[in-house]
């Protein structure tokens, strides 16, 4: 159920060409805007700074998101968090023309998907919790980076275990 945090009220704007207002939001999340590895968890507010413009088509919405993303470090599994700061455009038409159109309903826009997406699309595929990582052994699962002459004897070659076993009787 939406609560209607999203929502802008854009009456002063509608059919006059030309027109524009600059308005803010602080919004809740109530669902976690995220990938596999990172994201904005639900309860996480975000700053969104917006211009509403008018146009002859619609109302054409520009801005930046600010919030915090948290996550988990793509080589090393280390918990990361980090700023956000998303730029979106949007045009909200009139009347839309096609099911994937924004349009302006009831003298006011909802922003809940243009957020959603442009969020979820600028967080990182592989978030790293630096560059310098090496993450973790194959082998054991240690972090690299924290034992520098990190190393494990050569496995033995499997057709070598018959002498393997008559050096141990």
């Amino acid at each position: 159920m939406k609560s209607g945090q999203y929502l802008v009220p854009v009456h002063d704007l509608i059919n006059k060409p030309g027109s524009m207002r600059k308005a803010e939001l602080n919004v809740i999340t109530e669902e976690p805007l995220a990938n596999y590895a990172i994201g904005v968890p639900s309860g996480e507010k975000l700053e969104i700074d917006l211009k509403l413009e008018s146009v002859h088509e619609g109302i054409y919405v520009s801005g930046e998101v600010f919030g915090e993303a948290k996550g988990e470090c793509g080589r090393c599994l280390d918990p990361i968090k980090g700023e956000l700061e998303v730029d979106f455009q949007e045009l909200f038409a009139y009347s839309g023309t096609s099911e994937d159109d924004f349009t302006v309903e009831n003298e006011q826009i909802d922003l809940e998907q243009v957020i959603r997406d442009a969020v979820v699309l600028s967080l990182p595929f592989q978030p790293v919790c630096n560059e310098d990582c090496l993450g973790l052994c194959a082998t054991c699962g240690e972090k690299i980076l924290d034992e520098a002459q990190h190393m494990h004897e050569a496995p033995i070659d499997p057709r070598w275990n018959a002498l393997q076993k008559l050096k141990e009787d």
